[in-house]
């Protein structure tokens, strides 16, 4: 579980990257959740692009996905959300003290 204080930091660095992956009308498919957790092995913090086509609500499709994948979910603003996980191996972001 993240503190405020951890949140407000992934938030700041999630304002300076790009959606590496999109959700379309097929919805939150196995594959889509590989791509995702391979994505989240390697940089920690993703932004996902919900298409509106896809008809379906941002935060409550990035609660789950982050259920699914075991990650955290940052936020989520217009049709972008942020999802955050782990890596135990290699950590890579390393949380102000």
């Amino acid at each position: 579980m993240l503190t405020g204080k951890q949140r407000a930091y992934l938030k700041s660095l999630a304002n300076g990257i790009k959606p590496i992956t999109q959700i379309g009308k097929e919805g939150v498919t196995d594959a889509f959740l590989k791509q995702l957790d391979d994505a989240l092995r390697a940089r920690e913090l993703v932004k996902v692009h919900v298409l509106e086509n896809s008809g379906l609500d941002v935060k409550e499709t990035a609660n789950e996905v982050a259920r699914l994948v075991r990650g955290e979910f940052v936020q989520a603003i217009g049709s972008k959300f942020t999802i955050y996980k782990k890596n135990r191996e290699k950590q890579i972001i390393q949380f102000p003290k």
